[in-house]
């Protein structure tokens, strides 16, 4: 998890607005390390943890740093390295620190906050300047690095002065390093000792960078917050809706007050449930109120997700009274607007989220668990074209030898597109996009019986096709577990596994409402038609 790149794409350009002055930028970047660090402190984010900061909160800067002192040294010094002026500067990271807050707990979505800066603290440790240790808790910034490390952009090269003294500290403040590292190789020692069978026991495997001394940190998995994606069409109906739940009963409340609000449109609704997401939806209380308030807006997009709601829509004037009603509706949730769609920037974040899922697999995984990890990727095709693009080539030859090696893993790949061009040409795009990552996995050593693809084209989106944003996240490669996989040639078309390719909508119900047939309502093995 990139967390300065991140703040950077989605905070900097709400501070800067028109203003792309390198130097602000810069600086900005530099302050949310430093405010990383801060907040990293169990006894500082305690403050306001239980708190509502609203994003335009310009005193909660103030809060954070509670010593005047310190917040004039942050502003003077980021200033005179910045070149920026000391009160444009004092501005600045005034706007940035409660809109950096809301992103940093949306990033940590059911961690707290400050385990989550912890454990991701060699994403950002490196751009915190030297002379932050005095506005930092003791303890939060890196030892000082030996002579020709760099610390970050700015931080000055001059050699130290060298006395006897200084070097005496450095020892005394080795000295408790050094305790720490007896004391945890007795207690690893005394662990071994007291085991039949020696083995340690969710010990995190390196991986090769660690071992080469990376300072990259394993980061464990953590359960993903529960959500709910919706999108609605041009006469106010639902038209696309996904949902991640960690149980039946989230599952059942959401899919209540969906159906309270649309009908049986609600049963359109797929939804993933399992243990890797919260059985917990901050704003599931709040849901007979929101609903209505985005089936107003035609053609609007909403995303819940922790205590966040984003949300779009193609008209301005709709988009920004959509967030003033929902907020309102749900006054301890934060309500943004989606930004500009940033292209390269959503790709690079899928890929490390991708790679990330996958460095948590663990041996032998859920082939569950291997089709959502590949499934965050982006893989972003050239205009009407299937050549895997070489970003995502890295992250296939990994699958690739994860579903050789594990027996039974049997994938469906389904290729989906926006509603940009007919029917037809959607559903013959898709399938070719979709063979072309079967035939690249093959090509890596994948059987090929282990795995079946299916174009969809326009027909399952999950976003909204009328915004840029949503035309981006309904062209999508998706990967399904494929359980009792059954590829067949025939006459119509294909016979796949109905179960793994369109699960039912809403089992809680008895009816036969599926998009697509499936166990429920046909026999297993029926032939469907890749041309409806």
């Amino acid at each position: 998890m990139d967390i300065i790149s991140h703040l950077t794409r989605t905070v900097s350009p709400a501070v800067l607005g028109d203003d792309h002055s390198p130097a602000k930028e810069s600086l900005l970047e530099q302050f949310y390390a430093i405010f990383a660090a801060r907040l990293a402190d169990h006894d500082t984010y305690g403050r306001f943890a239980n708190e509502n900061i609203a994003r335009d909160d310009q005193g909660f800067y103030d809060r954070v740093w509670t010593e005047g002192a310190h917040r004039d040294q942050i502003s003077r010094e980021l200033a005179d390295k910045h070149n920026v002026d000391a009160t444009a500067a004092r501005g600045l990271i005034a706007m940035a620190a409660p809109l950096a807050f809301h992103e940093i707990k949306s990033l940590a979505g059911t961690t707290p906050v400050p385990q989550f800066l912890n454990d991701n603290l060699a994403s950002y440790q490196h751009h915190i300047p030297a002379w932050a240790s005095t506005v930092l808790p003791a303890g939060m910034l890196a030892a000082t690095p030996a002579a020709g490390t760099r610390i970050s952009d700015t931080t000055s090269t001059a050699p130290l002065q060298h006395t006897e003294e200084e070097k005496g500290s450095f020892m005394k403040a080795l000295l408790p390093i050094i305790g720490l590292i007896i004391l945890g190789a007795l207690a690893w020692a005394l662990l071994r000792g007291c085991q039949e069978n020696p083995e340690p026991v969710a010990t995190p495997v390196a991986s090769e960078q660690q071992a080469a001394g990376d300072e990259q940190v394993a980061v464990a998995a953590d359960v993903e917050p529960a959500s709910l994606r919706i999108a609605t069409g041009e006469n106010n109906e639902l038209y696309a809706c996904r949902m991640n739940a960690g149980d039946e009963t989230l599952q059942s409340k959401v899919m209540n007050a969906l159906t309270a609000a649309f009908g049986d449109e609600a049963n359109k609704c797929r939804a993933d449930v399992d243990d890797n997401f919260a059985t917990d939806m901050p704003a599931a209380a709040q849901l007979a109120s929101i609903l209505p308030i985005v089936k107003n807006v035609p053609n609007a997009s909403m995303l819940i997700k922790g205590d966040t709601i984003t949300v779009n829509a193609p008209d301005e004037a709709a988009l920004q009274q959509l967030v003033t009603d929902l907020q309102a509706a749900a006054p301890a949730m934060t309500v943004q607007a989606e930004g500009p769609l940033d292209l390269q920037g959503e790709i690079d974040d899928s890929l490390t989220a991708a790679d990330a899922a996958m460095n948590n697999l663990g041996e032998n995984p859920d082939p569950r668990d291997v089709a959502r990890a590949l499934s965050i990727q982006v893989i972003n095709f050239e205009l009407d074209k299937a050549i895997i693009p070489d970003a995502n080539k890295a992250l296939l030859d990994r699958a690739a030898k994860i579903i050789t090696e594990v027996p039974d893993m049997k994938l469906m790949i389904i290729g989906h597109t926006d509603s940009q061009a007919s029917d037809d040409y959607n559903i013959e795009l898709s399938q070719e996009r979709a063979d072309a990552v079967k035939e690249y996995l093959v090509a890596q050593g994948v059987d090929a019986s282990k795995l079946a693809t299916k174009g969809m084209g326009e027909s399952e989106p999950i976003a909204d096709n009328s915004t840029e944003q949503g035309r981006f996240r309904n062209r999508r490669i998706e990967f399904v577990v494929n359980d009792e996989f059954n590829v067949a040639n025939a006459d119509a078309g294909t016979t796949i596994s109905n179960d793994a390719l369109d699960p039912d909508l809403n089992p809680l119900d008895s009816n036969n409402d599926d998009l697509l047939p499936d166990g429920d309502d046909v026999t297993q093995g029926s032939v469907i038609d890749p041309a409806n």
